[in-house]
């Protein structure tokens, strides 16, 4: 097993500087060590999410995988002085994954999403990649009351990988509680991403990804729903960045940018 490279930090966040080729190595590594890991996949609303919310912080601190989700995270990490290689984006990681399990042999389990939006997503997935095996799929819309019971069938499916399909921080906060419980070796959080696969909503092109503007994308798609969230969340990110970079231009010459 090839060594483990340092983290870098950005905005108290710690992540590993890794390209799409060894994350997906390393996914297949922790998949074949029979243990449990879960992978999380940092934005700029995360980032500024983990300031105030401590539950949120202590689940992304023990993850075992750590990645850029969003590009504006891969250009702070270069301001901030320890850059990233490339941003790895959850959706595209997912559909390597999948293309991954399907060449292995490993049974995934997909939890989200509503009931046909799932069920169209699978049909997708299964056409797009040839041998995928499902050990179970379930939509996310339950009750506390029905966690034990969806926990259950996780575990009794047999699956090597589990994506979750929840908004945030719901997925987080279930993988956190229940997923060392659950019997899987990978775990991650797809969000909005089997709406994707669906063919629900549509993803921003190659263009608007490389300008890291896929939010302005769904702002677009959906404005009266998303101007308010990224009025915040991108002013405050760049807030904390900027706080950031004159912090680290006030530290004395010589002084570990994490100090």
């Amino acid at each position: 097993m090839p060594q483990t490279l340092e983290r870098v930090e950005v905005l108290g966040c710690q992540l590993d500087p890794l390209t799409m080729e060894q994350t997906v190595a390393r996914c297949d590594e922790l998949i074949q060590d029979n243990g449990f890991a879960q992978h999380m996949a940092i934005n700029a609303a995360k980032l500024v999410t983990l300031q105030n919310d401590d539950k949120l912080r202590a689940i992304v601190n023990r993850c075992e995988l750590i990645n850029a989700d969003g590009q504006s995270v891969v250009w702070a990490s270069k301001l901030l002085g320890q850059p990233l290689p490339e941003r790895v984006a959850g959706i595209d990681l997912m559909h390597r994954l999948m293309g991954l399990a399907a060449e292995r042999g490993y049974p995934v389990f997909v939890l989200g999403a509503q009931q046909e939006v799932l069920e169209r997503a699978v049909a997708n997935l299964r056409d797009q990649y040839p041998g995928l095996q499902f050990g179970g799929y379930r939509h996310g819309y339950f009750s506390d009351d029905e966690t034990a019971a969806v926990c259950d069938e996780i575990r009794a499916s047999g699956a090597r990988i589990l994506f979750v399909a929840m908004s945030s921080p719901r997925k987080e906060y279930f993988l956190g509680e229940h997923g060392r419980a659950l019997g899987v070796p990978l775990v991650m959080g797809v969000g909005g991403s089997i709406d994707v696969v669906a063919g629900v909503t549509r993803r921003a092109g190659t263009r608007w990804q490389k300008l890291g503007l896929e939010w302005l994308y769904r702002l677009l798609q959906e404005p009266k729903r998303m101007f308010g969230r990224y009025a915040r969340t991108n002013s405050r990110f760049i807030w904390l960045v900027a706080r950031a970079k004159v912090q680290r231009r006030s530290r004395p010459s010589g002084q570990d940018a994490t100090a």
